[in-house]
């Protein structure tokens, strides 16, 4: 698979859709005392921009990944965003737990672009 714009753009889309989509389900956590109600209004309304992201980057890169693969993708960079966010905003440390699990994680992702094993 060749470098071109859907191959590149999804995963750029996709990037930035996970950073809104950290914030709307994530960032509130900040404000404890937020009301309830203020918390999903704010969150659903962040969320609306990362939508405006993640179905043009589906759309873009079907044909040039899988379902599979874009559902993947989207997988790995969403638990890379929020590990940045838990410790860099909700001051959260990493342990070797999930070291352990992100790694596997990511050894589930190897497999789904291996290709069929045979």
């Amino acid at each position: 698979m060749g470098l071109n714009f859907a191959t590149l753009a999804p995963i750029g889309l996709l990037i930035a859709s996970n950073v809104f989509m950290t914030f709307a389900w994530y960032g509130h956590l900040k404000f404890p005392a937020m009301a309830m109600w203020v918390a999903v209004m704010s969150s659903w309304g962040i969320a609306l921009f990362e939508y405006w992201l993640a179905v043009p980057a589906n759309r873009i890169g079907y044909g040039a990944y899988t379902g599979a693969e874009l559902k993947t993708i989207q997988e790995v960079i969403s638990l890379s965003v929020f590990v940045i966010f838990a410790v860099t905003v909700l001051g959260e440390r990493l342990t070797w737990n999930h070291a352990v699990g992100f790694a596997l994680i990511f050894g589930g992702a190897f497999f789904i672009f291996k290709g069929p094993l045979k």
